[in-house]
């Protein structure tokens, strides 16, 4: 290794910082520079390529490729941005109808504030399902999507000792068509409502779900008394 090369990778070391590692040097600024430039765009409702965001960021695109070598990559990085605190959220709850509207009560605001960046990436989604459908996706990386899942999982785990896995699952599932910016598309965007309305029909949509998944389990098990679900 020579002593330019060194001292990049001396310079693009990374330090320990509030739980997470922090990069710092040349490389972290570009690559934090084409996040933010990218960030821009998708919060106007662009889903740029890596070549629009390296033009939009004056970076070369060889640059560009080196740090985000597909669309999906650059994406992926930019949602997880937005996501921000949700990804690392938790809850020392015992109670699953409590922990999902916390989970909720944190989520949803976040994700309004970046709606724009979240409709840019279900776009690319959908717009790789349509690519894929027609067989002219090629090699391109798909997209994935999926943090929702474990989230969720998170959510409602004080539970996975008392439904059966299948019905765990299941509940998992339906929560995961009331989180996210689709929730945000059919209450705003089609029945017109504010933030406020939004969330609370989301969140009594929630507590409905786990309410309902309990009360199942119950009527076809042995009928004995569940742990209280505090609302």
């Amino acid at each position: 290794m020579d002593v330019s090369r060194q001292q990049s990778t001396a310079s693009d070391s990374t330090e320990p910082g509030n739980g997470q590692a922090i990069e710092r040097g040349p490389r972290a600024r570009t690559k934090r520079l084409m996040l933010e430039t990218a960030t821009r765009l998708m919060q106007a409702g662009v889903t740029p390529s890596v070549s629009e965001v390296a033009e939009a960021a004056q970076v070369s695109r060889a640059t560009a490729y080196r740090y985000f070598p597909s669309q999906a990559a650059l994406v992926q990085a930019v949602v997880d941005e937005g996501l921000g605190p949700i990804l690392t959220w938790q809850s020392t709850s015992a109670d699953a109808e409590r922990r999902v509207a916390d989970l909720f009560d944190t989520a949803m605001p976040r994700i309004e504030a970046f709606e724009a960046t979240f409709k840019a990436a279900l776009k690319l989604s959908l717009d790789q399902w349509a690519r894929r459908q027609a067989g002219t996706l090629d090699g391109e990386p798909a997209f994935t999507r999926g943090h929702r899942i474990e989230l969720l999982k998170q959510a409602i785990a004080p539970l996975k000792g008392r439904l059966p896995p299948r019905e765990f699952k299941r509940l998992a599932q339906a929560l995961s068509l009331i989180f996210g910016v689709e929730v945000l598309i059919v209450l705003k965007d089609i029945w017109g409502l504010d933030s406020r309305r939004t969330m609370s029909v989301a969140q009594w949509a929630a507590g409905a779900l786990v309410r309902a998944a309990v009360a199942e389990s119950i009527e076809e098990g042995d009928g004995s008394e569940p742990t209280a679900v505090v609302v």
